[in-house]
C-alpha cells in the first residue's frame, strides 16, 4: 500500500516539474519576443540616423533620374555591394517597414541562426538585383505576423543612402523547410519568410516592386 502511494506521490511530482518546465519555456519564449522587439526598436532608430534626411523613392523612374549618378549607381551596376552600417558588431544593410502590420525592422547583412535572434537578415540577392530575400525570426516582433499579410499591401526596404525601394505583396505561399530553390525563386523582386509556429514549414511572401 506505501508503494503504491509513493509511486503515485512520485507521479504527481513529476508532473509538477512538467508543469513547471512549461511554464518556464512560455516565459522565456514570452522574454526573448520583446528583448527581440526592444533590440530591433533600438537599432532602426540608430540606423535612420545615420541615413539621409530625406529619402529617395525608387519607385520611379524619372525620379531617379532627377537625383543625379548618386541615386542610379546601382540602376548601372545592380550587381553592387549594398551599403552597411555596423551597430554592436552587426552590419546592417537598410531597414524594412511593412505599415499595415505595424512593422519596423532593421536589415543584417548575412543571415546564421544567431543572427535571426537579434533582427532579420539578407538570406540572398538585394534590393539592386531585383531578386531580394529576407529571412526572419517567427516571433510576433520580427516575421510572424507576415503569414496575416493580404496581396496589395505594402512593404517599403530603405538601405542607407535614404533610398526606399516600395513592393506589393502579390501572394503568400506555405512551402516545405527543403524548397530552397522555390524560396529565392527569380520570379519575385521581393521574398520574406519565416518558420511556420510549428516550424514544420515555411511562410513566403512574395512581393512585385511598384512602378
Amino acid at each position: 500500500m506505501r508503494s503504491k502511494k509513493r509511486s503515485g506521490n512520485i507521479l504527481i511530482i513529476i508532473g509538477i516539474v512538467f508543469i513547471a518546465a512549461a511554464a518556464a519555456l512560455v516565459v522565456y519564449n514570452l522574454y526573448d519576443e520583446y528583448r527581440a522587439g526592444k533590440t530591433a526598436s533600438s537599432v532602426v532608430e540608430i540606423l535612420q540616423q545615420q541615413m539621409p534626411d530625406e529619402n529617395v523613392d525608387t519607385s520611379s523612374q524619372a525620379d531617379l533620374e532627377n537625383n543625379g549618378d548618386e541615386a542610379q549607381d546601382y540602376v548601372v551596376n545592380p550587381d553592387m555591394e549594398m551599403p552597411t552600417e555596423t551597430v554592436d558588431e552587426n552590419n546592417y544593410i537598410g531597414t524594412i517597414e511593412i505599415p499595415s502590420l505595424n512593422l519596423s525592422l532593421p536589415i543584417i547583412d548575412e543571415w546564421s541562426y544567431a543572427k535571426l535572434k537579434i533582427a532579420p537578415c539578407r538570406y540572398s540577392g538585394s534590393a539592386y538585383s531585383g531578386n531580394f530575400t529576407i529571412a526572419g525570426h517567427n516571433y510576433s516582433t520580427h516575421f510572424g505576423p507576415i503569414r496575416n499579410l493580404e496581396p496589395g499591401a505594402q512593404v517599403i526596404f530603405t538601405d542607407m543612402k535614404g533610398r526606399s525601394f516600395t513592393y506589393e505583396v502579390s501572394a503568400v505561399e506555405t512551402l516545405e523547410p527543403t524548397a530552397v530553390e522555390d524560396m529565392i525563386s527569380n520570379e519575385w523582386d521581393l521574398t520574406l519568410f519565416t518558420c511556420t509556429s510549428d516550424g514544420q514549414a515555411r511562410v513566403a511572401v512574395r512581393c512585385f516592386k511598384m512602378d
